[in-house]
């Protein structure tokens, strides 16, 4: 008896946390005929192997894309809004319509009109191979984006700390005062923003 193929989608996001630039997100649907070694939660990996597997992806997966929301729609919608959005575009864009998706985590983007059947899945990062791929996909994307906002803004060194908020990152901020890059919804840049007006 044959066994039909089912098309399931893993969905993860990268740079919730940070205080400045966008929040991105990525759908995979793998191959199951082109196994990819070492997938896994991203955080658990270095940037050269990130790059490394987010260039495997990208070639052997059956489809995969990448999307964000910027930081207009973070202050706008709030964090968790803007994840969201940037998870659907992600679905969306997918060239393969998913039966399945498996979003990371315990929340859940709009999908019903994207796919057959949707759920979140706590810790999938680390236990769902399509959702490590888009990990890895997410975090290798939107860490390749900060050297580009750092050479636009200088002196926050966006390229070294991605935008989390360091002990330097605070300092730059609160010298310099918000970029167009920063998210003026989070408290600390919110705060170095009315001690600038003052």
């Amino acid at each position: 008896m044959t066994v039909e193929f089912e098309f399931i989608a893993g969905v993860d996001e990268a740079g919730r946390g940070p205080l400045a630039g966008p929040v991105y997100a990525a759908a995979v649907i793998l191959n199951p005929a082109r196994a990819i070694r070492g997938l896994r939660d991203s955080k658990q990996l270095n940037a050269e192997q990130r790059a490394v597997l987010s260039e495997k992806i990208r070639l052997h997966a059956l489809a995969w894309h990448i999307a964000w929301s910027d930081v207009e729609e973070i202050d706008c919608l709030n964090i968790l809004g803007a994840t969201l959005l940037a998870m659907r575009r992600a679905v969306a864009g997918l060239w393969q319509r998913p039966v399945r998706v498996l979003v990371d985590g315990n929340r859940m983007p709009s999908l019903a009109d994207l796919c057959d059947h949707a759920e979140a899945v706590v810790g999938g990062d680390a236990t769902v191979a399509a959702i490590s791929a888009a990990s890895i996909l997410a975090k290798h994307a939107r860490d390749s984006l900060m050297p580009q906002l750092d050479m636009a803004y200088p002196g926050y060194q966006l390229q070294l700390h991605k935008g989390y908020a360091t002990a330097r990152h605070l300092e730059a901020l609160t010298r310099l005062g918000p970029s167009p890059q920063h998210r003026r919804s989070f408290a600390p840049v919110r705060e170095a923003h009315s001690q600038l007006k003052q």
